[in-house]
């Protein structure tokens, strides 16, 4: 691929900057532009995301953790999904409010390492049907990501989970584990097969670590994916499919799409040159209009009336998350 207005057609930066909403103004300046967080316009927009009316309502029901048990791990509205999505944002450990969520989060740790959440599990899928603190690998890396983004990394609790996350790991990267509580339940995938989201959102986590960013561990989980898109067409690993919906611009990053595994992916220098992760940066880049900007090709329901799930109009927060990940990989300056 050539340069990023090659690429993009134009270069967005000052539209990111104008038309943005506060939260990506911040990451704007901050991931794109280089600017210190001690930088007055820096804190300006950082300050204006914690004021923001939508910004304050997460942070609200982050702290009511857990909200209400899980059943489906792709429900888009649980608290599960706002405490990484108030990480993508940029807010901190010490932002006010933020304080009484984590410490929630922290209060329920189990014997193994991972952190928990209130799960529901179904009789008709091996389960009890009744509410229970347990732990997946399709929930707890997802608290361990928020806690590492937001400032926690030095905690003694944090670093028991990424050890425990770590420790998991297979010979074909992560395979779908669950608490020892839960028994024999397990995803509907074959017993010896990676588990595709449960890979993604592990990396996720551990890009946050930086002794991780090259590790056994992460190169194998990048292999998984990247295995998964080089045989896309000969079968669905668990329930997931490399097809149409996989390749529509979708945010927040509930599930597994095109763009949530390219921006785990890019966070990794040594996936960059892998011509299987060039081939899913240039199908996301095939879908930029005239101006270089993106627009969601699909949407959750929950986060319907905000920027990033209006299907009619470009967003800015997409398009910001396309350009951060031309930029990791050294297609703009």
């Amino acid at each position: 691929m050539g340069d990023w207005k090659g690429v993009l057609k134009a270069d967005p930066i000052d539209w990111l900057l104008a038309e943005g909403a506060p939260w990506t103004r911040y990451r704007t300046l901050v991931d794109l532009l280089g600017r210190p967080e001690d930088d007055p316009e820096v804190q300006a927009a950082h300050a204006g995301m914690l004021a923001h009316p939508q910004v304050q309502g997460l942070i609200a029901e982050a702290a009511a953790w857990p909200g209400y048990a899980l059943r489906r791990h792709n429900d888009a509205a649980h608290p599960l999904h706002k405490f990484s999505i108030l990480a993508d944002f940029g807010v901190r450990a010490d932002d006010p409010g933020v304080d009484r969520a984590l410490a929630a989060v922290l209060a329920h740790q189990s014997s193994e390492g991972a952190f928990q959440s209130l799960v529901n599990v179904a009789k008709a899928f091996g389960g009890t049907g009744e509410d229970m603190w347990t732990w997946m690998l399709c929930d707890a890396p997802l608290l361990l990501y928020a806690l590492l983004v937001m400032g926690l990394g030095e905690d003694k609790r944090v670093q028991r989970a990424v050890d425990h996350l770590v420790g998991l790991l297979d010979d074909n990267g992560w395979r779908c584990v669950v608490a020892p509580e839960l028994g024999r339940f397990r995803g509907p995938g074959r017993k010896d097969d990676p588990c595709p989201i449960a890979n993604l959102f592990a990396l996720k986590a551990l890009a946050q670590v930086p002794e991780s960013l090259d590790s056994p561990a992460t190169r194998a989980g990048a292999e998984m994916l990247l295995h998964h898109w080089e045989h896309q067409s000969e079968r669905k690993i668990y329930m997931f499919g490399i097809g149409t919906d996989f390749r529509k611009l979708k945010y927040p990053f509930v599930w597994y799409d095109i763009l949530h595994v390219v921006d785990v992916l890019s966070r990794f220098p040594f996936v960059h040159a892998d011509p299987r992760f060039r081939e899913m940066v240039e199908t996301i880049a095939a879908q930029a209009d005239g101006n270089g900007r993106y627009t969601a090709s699909s949407m959750y329901k929950p986060w319907q009336g905000w920027p990033f799930a209006d299907k009619k109009n470009p967003s800015p927060w997409l398009t910001f998350l396309v350009r951060r990940v031309q930029k990791r990989i050294g297609q703009v300056a």
